[in-house]
């Protein structure tokens, strides 16, 4: 399996430039793909999941072609008929079966043995309720979508199981010929990202986008083309801020400034809560410790990427952390609750699972002990046991591989930031 982790023997004290962010990227390629004529999107990152993104859109018929991180689309057309194969990405999968939905040829949407064990069945019954035929087998992949009857109208969906159905709809709702209001009826999660998703919307010119608590209405209208740049990814931004809070160092992350897009550039207010000292500019975020990590209690419903990130940060706060909200990430890549809490007891930290979230309550980190950290397919597990790695000795991670669905430079990018110990 390799040899254990290298920790951090000082502070770390770097500057880090982050991937693309994959949710933004993902949503301006879609859009991109809706839009008649050429859109060139700018900053894409290069993990798998977009390149099962992009394997899809081709699938359908899209014009797509990748230059480094500039990927250039010629859209408006789409052809069904196809099989598309998403692997692992969950954003993907969800998002080209409502694409594929606007296509009178069914398309079947499928993924590894892991995404098929994601439930999608709000996604599919609203597909349903609208008009398009959609064929699943208990509202998992494979499915099989076309375009039947689908015009738009009115559909009731719940808001705490995935934001990203209520999404993958908003994006097709400009050429519906009826446009299409979706009513919650249960509090949306990760509100954020339906935010980004109207604004990248408005970017390829869709108009008559209204998010409310309780309704979200789309007009219809046209896409247009765009030259569209990806802001850096606060998600993944998350990681090297997180080894400054953890080491009592100073990361200066370019990209994710006081103006970014993303509700995960939160993350740093997290941190400032927890005792670390946050400078925002324009163009980059700096996190610094100099004093002790104190716990908090936060409802994380709206930036639930983070959960993994923050946990490992709170193994080494004075006091203990509780994060609610979130009972719905028990259903991602992994469960990242029940598998966080394993993760933590099992270096010898205390963690309790909760009914909407979990409680860590830290111990002395000199008696954390290193073991084998299981990540369950989970990329965002990968990284946050890599901070671990930082400060408790002898830690490996079981697949260190499955970084590349998002951020294939990690292992680089953590070796650059212990360099910068001895600098």
């Amino acid at each position: 399996m390799g040899a254990p982790l290298s920790i951090a023997n000082g502070p770390i004290r770097a500057t880090v430039e982050v991937p693309g962010s994959k949710s933004i990227a993902n949503r301006a390629l879609i859009c991109a793909a809706l839009a008649p004529g050429r859109s060139t999107v700018h900053h894409v990152a290069t993990g798998d999941d977009t390149r099962a993104m992009l394997d899809g859109l081709s699938r359908l018929g899209v014009g797509v072609e990748q230059r480094d991180t500039t990927v250039v689309i010629d859209g408006g057309s789409l052809r069904g008929g196809t099989t598309i194969n998403a692997r692992l990405a969950g954003t993907t999968s969800r998002f080209l079966t409502a694409l594929a939905a606007l296509d009178v040829e069914p398309t079947v949407v499928d993924g590894e043995e892991t995404l098929r064990r994601r439930p999608m069945s709000e996604l599919h019954d609203a597909l349903r309720s609208l008009g398009a035929d959609v064929r699943s087998v208990d509202g998992c992949l494979p499915v099989t979508v076309s375009r039947a009857n689908l015009s738009g109208g009115r559909v009731e969906m719940r808001g705490d199981v995935s934001s990203q159905f209520v999404s993958a709809l908003m994006m097709i709702a400009p050429c519906l010929s009826t446009g299409l209001r979706i009513d919650l009826t249960t509090p949306l999660v990760s509100r954020p990202y339906v935010a980004i998703t109207a604004s990248v919307m408005s970017s390829f010119g869709a108009e008559g986008i209204t998010v409310g608590e309780q309704t979200i209405g789309v007009e219809p209208s046209n896409y247009a083309p765009c030259d569209f740049r990806v802001e850096s990814d606060a998600s993944s931004a998350s990681y090297p801020l997180a080894a400054a809070a953890i080491t009592g160092g100073e990361v200066r992350v370019e990209g994710v400034g006081a103006n970014a897009l993303q509700g995960d550039a939160r993350f740093a207010d997290l941190l400032e809560a927890m005792g670390c000292e946050v400078v925002r500019d324009r163009h980059a975020t700096t996190v610094s410790r100099r004093g002790a990590l104190r716990g908090i209690d936060v409802d994380m419903s709206d930036v639930s990427d983070l959960v993994p990130t923050i946990a490992v940060v709170a193994a080494f706060a004075a006091s203990p952390t509780r994060i609610t909200g979130v009972g719905f990430i028990r259903r991602k890549e992994s469960d990242r609750i029940g598998d966080v809490v394993g993760g933590l007891r099992s270096i010898g930290c205390g963690a309790e699972e909760n009914e909407d979230g979990l409680t860590i309550v830290p111990g002395d980190p000199s008696s954390y002990r290193g073991t084998i950290m299981r990540v369950h397919d989970d990329h965002r597990l990968a990284m946050s046991w890599s901070l671990l790695a930082l400060v408790v000795p002898g830690i490996l991670v079981d697949e260190p591989e499955v970084v590349s669905k998002s951020w294939p430079d990690w292992w680089h990018v953590r070796s650059d930031l212990l360099s910068s110990v001895n600098r």
